[in-house]
């Protein structure tokens, strides 16, 4: 299904992605770039960290980093995105498919008992 390089690269995104810090700040690019001293601005801590989360994503390949004068513009990558939508997606796909055996099982099962009770009035 997947090669180990789109595995390892998922599990870079999903590492990249635990972090609820890292999460509002690929939130926050999702309405555009920005320059790091602006994703800086919400979170109680240094811009030093923030650059390490910065570097944590760009690593991860969930955001691109270019220098723009005096200041470094973050913007999202939405190949690696795409990639984590399309890996959930397969998995949908399955648990759908699941959920649909299952309903109609569970519908068959409710059809079976008032079969039972019905037969079971007529006898009495």
């Amino acid at each position: 299904m997947y090669n180990h390089t789109v595995v390892d690269t998922l599990g870079a995104t999903f590492a990249a992605l635990s972090d609820p810090t890292r999460r509002l700040i690929v939130d926050r690019l999702t309405r555009g770039p920005a320059p790091v001293s602006e994703l800086a601005r919400p979170f109680a801590m240094s811009q030093q960290a923030i650059s390490k989360h910065v570097a944590y994503l760009e690593r991860a390949h969930l955001i691109q980093k270019r220098r723009a004068g005096r200041q470094h513009l973050c913007a999202l990558n939405p190949a690696a995105l795409r990639a984590v939508a399309l890996w959930a997606e397969s998995y949908r796909r399955v648990w759908e498919k699941n959920f649909q055996r299952l309903d109609a099982l569970l519908e068959e099962m409710k059809t079976s008992k008032k079969r039972r009770r019905i037969t079971r009035r007529a006898s009495q």
